[in-house]
């Protein structure tokens, strides 16, 4: 069956991995929407050359705030079959600052999306890539059944425009999944995040500040191994349920960094500074990902040393580019 694909948020990180791993599919139409423009060849997997590519896709640069008819309009005309949603206002400690933003994104113009797809004919299925950030910490790996309880600015964005989700689902029959996936990594990856800003400060002679010592505890999973399961959910889930995405190692970021530092030979000590917790940090967000891994016969195929070994190279490979960028994110409104 020859489906048509709309991926909102396709510039970002993961939606710009998943559009890569559409492309390689047979019998597919792929469209992307994002408010941000092309982005450099480092951070577009979905540029990047495969041998596997098989299927086209076009761009258009859209604002989920401002452009809300237009998206709707080109979902009506390619009579999209499927919508995968990764657009959002992300960064947990920069929502306090300005919570307005969070919330205008994630919140309402997320939801008036979402009562304007429930009236599209073509549409068979609806992806919300939401976060394990609307349970707050958790203190053991918890099913999808765990209630909402988030507990920053961000969080509590996500939580509302999942619960409003729910409401239409119960109301309207829109047919909506939810995954959520633990931490995401890999080659693309914005170097404001974890493991690639690990990487830099190492490759640059800076020092990573270790917020609170480290000692979060949290997954980390190759955005690969997402992308293929985001796909199998989009293709084959029944309507109304939540997937986790996650792997069974459970690492602290302190861990996690010292990894890094032995995969690139350095010392540990001489690259991280400790600093003060961030406010509303969760402890620990730990996933049961049974119920993906049953449903579709998945599960996560890349290791932590082998997705940092290959987000390394990347590193290297685009660090002229890299070291011209700042290592902290940079909010834009």
């Amino acid at each position: 069956m020859h489906q048509k694909v709309l991926v909102i948020g396709s510039n970002s990180f993961s939606g710009a991995s998943f559009v890569r791993f559409l492309r390689d599919q047979p019998s597919l139409e792929i469209v992307g929407v994002s408010r941000s423009s092309p982005p450099l060849n480092p951070f577009a997997p979905h540029q990047w050359p495969s041998e596997k590519t098989q299927a086209d896709y076009a761009f258009h640069q859209m604002d989920l705030r401002s452009d809300l008819d237009a998206i709707v309009a080109l979902a009506a005309d390619r009579s999209v079959t499927h919508v995968v949603n990764f657009a959002a206002q992300g960064m947990v400690a920069e929502s306090w600052l300005k919570p307005e933003d969070w919330y205008h994104t994630n919140t309402l113009s997320t939801i008036m999306l979402h009562d304007r797809l429930r009236k599209l004919p073509s549409l068979q299925k609806y992806v919300h890539v939401s976060t394990p950030e609307v349970y707050g910490s958790t203190e053991g790996p918890i099913l999808e059944s765990r209630s909402y309880n988030p507990s920053t600015p961000y969080a509590t964005s996500r939580a509302a425009c999942d619960m409003s989700l729910h409401n239409f689902f119960e109301n309207y029959g829109f047919p909506v999944v939810w995954t959520r996936a633990a931490n995401v990594y890999g080659p693309g990856q914005q170097i404001y995040r974890v493991i690639p800003r690990m990487i830099m400060a190492i490759l640059t002679g800076k020092k990573l500040q270790l917020h609170g010592g480290g000692l979060s505890v949290r997954s980390f999973i190759h955005i690969g191994d997402v992308a293929a399961a985001t796909w199998a959910i989009a293709k084959e889930a029944e309507p109304g349920n939540i997937y986790h995405l996650s792997t069974d190692r459970f690492i602290s970021i302190r861990d996690l960094v010292a990894l890094v530092c032995r995969c690139m030979g350095e010392v540990f000590e001489q690259h991280v500074e400790e600093a003060p917790e961030r406010d509303g940090k969760d402890a620990a967000y730990l996933l049961n990902a049974d119920k993906a891994r049953k449903e579709f016969n998945w599960s996560p195929s890349v290791s932590l040393e082998e997705g940092i070994a290959e987000t390394i190279a990347w590193a290297r490979e685009h660090f002229e580019t890299l070291r011209t960028l700042p290592l902290h994110y940079i909010h834009k409104a």
